[in-house]
């Protein structure tokens, strides 16, 4: 059987199209906020179902979330969706960096107190889980 010229593209296409799906995908399962990032947790991970929190709170824009960084500032126009905050923030930061705890925190309970809604108390969010 004689093999078309354009059989390696589109092969390669239809990887490229999985992968770049996948973190779209993997955000509509999410039920937690992800953990990677910390060697040893000392609370059950945050309860966050993205989808259902993004549209009961009416985020269409990602980067109300996934914000960049620019000059070593925050940059909200730059879309970071798709990529762990891990991948910026560690654990332990460097001098003059956020560590991923407090960009978590800052993150989540600073809107929920700049729009009046959400919970905001530790117990509220590391709920743990239900046996």
């Amino acid at each position: 059987m004689k093999r078309s010229p354009l059989m390696p593209l589109a092969l390669l296409v239809l990887v490229a199209a999985v992968l770049l799906a996948a973190p779209a995908m993997s955000q509509q399962d999410m039920t937690t906020v992800p953990t990677e990032g910390f060697k040893k947790t000392t609370r059950p991970p945050a309860a966050f179902a993205h989808d259902a929190h993004n549209e009961k709170a009416g985020l269409s824009d990602c980067t109300a979330c996934h914000h960049g960084e620019k000059d070593g500032k925050r940059d909200p126009s730059a879309d970071t969706a798709g990529i762990p905050c891990s991948d910026c923030h560690t654990a332990v930061a460097a001098p003059g960096k956020t560590p991923l705890m407090r960009a978590f925190h800052r993150q989540c309970m600073g809107c929920h107190m700049d729009k009046k809604k959400g919970p905001v108390t530790c117990g509220d969010c590391h709920v743990p889980a239900k046996k």
